[in-house]
């Protein structure tokens, strides 16, 4: 019975292991079948098509307005202000009366030179009187003198040849006083150009007594007022009377690095977008220094913007994209595609049998977005976009449109977001 029962629990325990065996080897195969269908399945990979697309090189860089013209007017002459007619913030038209000078000395030297000018004047007439009479005497003289002579030669010895020779002489000192009445003449005509021109001098200095606008403008600051002593702008420490800044055109400065200089042309594009104001325009590139700021390593290039309704102010600042390098059928890849290691530049290519292969490329233009592939690729090549670590070359995947379409920038950005 004893024996029976150890039977009884030797089989049953054997049946236990049996049954634990069978599940763990059960177990085990079917984690190696999951297994292996998980390893025959080939991963998704994102990719994008190389293409022929329209490409440019971007530089955005922040500029600075300034007035188109900024002068500080200063009194041509010294003087005391006598009124004052404008105050900052004033808009001016060119030839407006800013201020009136008195200038009491100026008014004499004019009145002076105008004295001048009529003595000189009268200097003339009578140098033209004299002239006329010198040359009445020689008229008379002269013909006394050649009757003489005549009478002399048709009957010789009637007239005393002293008187001969007096005639002769007074014809001759006749001559002489013309000649010099006429030099007084040219003398006194020059003394009139000269007072003429002390006259015109004065006269000139006495306008700059009205200090007017050289162009349309608004007055950004005043330094005199009514009574103030201004000395002349060509005199060490003058003070200006105002400053003028013409702001119906503004200047948009910009500083362009060294790297793009060459690629810097009049009328190139310019996309302004100004944050004070929320504007956005199109501008072009109307000059540049040509040359670099050796400090910075900049030129200096300009944006002529008009601003009739002076929306815009100097000293704001807008946000510049320049346009280079302009291609219009480059074959261009999605940035996010392309892996630089030093100054080289490689993709990971997906072929016709959708495996991955290790592809060295040279770049060329490149944007924000997309960079133009110059050899290493076809038109219709397929890259995997992004996270180049997860794949391996000679690994089978299956690929799948990226969301980064190749066709504009403005997809890549949708794709983006």
């Amino acid at each position: 019975m004893e024996a029976s029962r150890k039977r009884s629990l030797l089989l049953a325990g054997a049946v236990v292991v049996c049954v634990l065996i069978a599940m763990i080897v059960f177990s085990k195969m079917r984690g190696g079948q999951v297994e292996t269908a998980a390893a025959s399945t080939p991963r998704s990979a994102p990719v994008a098509v190389a293409k022929r697309q329209p490409i440019s090189n971007e530089l955005s860089v922040a500029g600075e307005f300034i007035p188109y013209q900024d002068v500080q007017i200063h009194a041509k002459v010294a003087g005391y202000i006598k009124k004052i007619n404008v105050d900052i913030g004033d808009r001016v038209h060119k030839g407006q009366v800013l201020a009136v000078l008195e200038i009491p000395e100026l008014v004499a030297q004019v009145d002076e030179a105008d004295a001048a000018v009529h003595h000189a004047e009268e200097e003339i007439q009578r140098a033209h009187s004299e002239v006329s009479r010198a040359e009445a005497d020689n008229v008379a003289l002269h013909s006394n003198a050649e009757r003489l002579v005549n009478t002399n030669k048709t009957q010789p010895g009637l007239i005393a040849q002293q008187e001969l020779d007096d005639a002769t002489a007074k014809d001759r000192a006749s001559q002489a006083q013309v000649d010099a009445a006429k030099s007084a003449l040219a003398a006194a005509k020059q003394q009139l150009a000269v007072a003429k021109a002390n006259h015109q001098h004065f006269s000139a200095l006495g306008d700059y007594a009205q200090i007017t606008a050289p162009y349309d403008g608004v007055v950004t600051w005043r330094f005199s007022d009514t009574g103030a002593l201004v000395q002349a702008g060509t005199s060490s420490g003058g003070l200006p009377v105002v400053t003028l800044a013409q702001t119906n055109i503004l200047r948009l400065r910009i500083p362009v690095p060294e790297s793009i200089v060459s690629a810097v042309h009049r009328g190139q594009d310019a996309d302004v977008t100004v944050s004070a104001t929320g504007e956005h325009f199109t501008g072009q590139v109307t000059r540049y220094t040509d040359s670099l700021d050796r400090a910075t390593r900049t030129m200096q290039v300009e944006i002529d913007v008009p601003n009739p309704k002076y929306k815009l102010s100097p000293g704001m600042y807008a946000q510049v994209t320049l346009h280079t390098d302009q291609l219009s059928n480059a074959l261009a890849i999605p940035v996010l595609a392309v892996h630089k290691y030093g100054d080289k530049s490689s993709v990971l290519l997906v072929d016709v049998g959708n495996r991955v292969q290790l592809r060295g490329i040279v770049t060329g233009v490149e944007d924000p977005y997309f960079v133009q592939v110059t050899s290493g690729l076809n038109e219709g090549d397929r890259v995997i976009v992004g996270n180049a670590g997860a794949y391996q070359p000679g690994e089978v995947v299956t690929a799948k449109e990226s969301s980064v379409s190749t066709t504009s920038s403005s997809d890549a950005e949708k794709g983006a977001e």
